[in-house]
């Protein structure tokens, strides 16, 4: 076979092999913290791990600043994930939710989508420590009260986790507005499938501390 063939038999080999597979990893912060033990931990499969004391650490982590300030990035990447997935485009949508979970690996969305594309593409393994990983991020916020009143309600450390959960239980938000009877919370009327209307409570006391770290007011 002479050099010209063999250039070629190796690029098509490159290929084959390369074909259908995704090459971007998530990335582990680089911080010296909790946060980023925590990510390494989960990224190694470890999932058993404390899920609300994971979340709380996203605030406390150098990692936080640098997300505030790929927030812009984090919600372009959130966009064409939608518009991938929309086109089956499903090495795509792994590589964009990877991307997403490199900037904030708190994001029960991004993990929820990279679990069930896995499950399409019949990586069972990964679908599965995915889902773990979403729902014990869930779970560390339902577990904590029902959701009913300011003095019960889910603690968030982050607006959009208030958002994800409301599409979870599959409602529409009417009405947001601030209670401060019993604590710190955002009250969030709905409005189910069924035309019932109904009243969830958010503490936010850890989006406060996030605001004040970021210099917020």
């Amino acid at each position: 076979m002479n050099k010209t063939g063999l250039t070629v038999l190796l690029f098509l080999l490159t290929a084959f092999y390369s074909f259908g597979k995704t090459t971007t990893e998530i990335t582990v912060p680089a911080f010296n913290d909790k946060y980023s033990e925590f990510v390494k931990e989960l990224e190694a499969g470890h999932t058993g791990i404390n899920y609300r004391e994971f979340r709380e650490s996203f605030i406390e982590s150098k990692q936080f600043i640098v997300a505030s300030k790929s927030r812009k990035e984090f919600n372009d990447l959130k966009k064409e994930m939608y518009v991938q997935m929309n086109k089956s485009n499903y090495q795509e949508v792994i590589k964009i939710t990877k991307a997403m979970l490199s900037i904030d690996y708190t994001s029960m969305l991004a993990h929820k989508i990279l679990r069930q594309t896995y499950k399409i593409t019949g990586d069972t393994l990964n679908a599965n420590k995915h889902k773990t990983i979403q729902f014990g991020l869930l779970y560390s916020i339902v577990k904590s009260g029902d959701g009913k009143t300011c003095e019960t309600a889910w603690p968030v450390i982050q607006l959009d986790e208030e958002y994800f959960l409301l599409q979870m239980l599959d409602v529409s938000l009417l009405e947001q507005s601030i209670d401060n009877t019993g604590g710190l919370c955002d009250k969030m009327d709905v409005k189910t499938k069924d035309g019932l209307k109904e009243t969830f409570y958010f503490e936010t006391s850890q989006v406060f501390k996030g605001y004040k770290k970021l210099g917020m007011k």
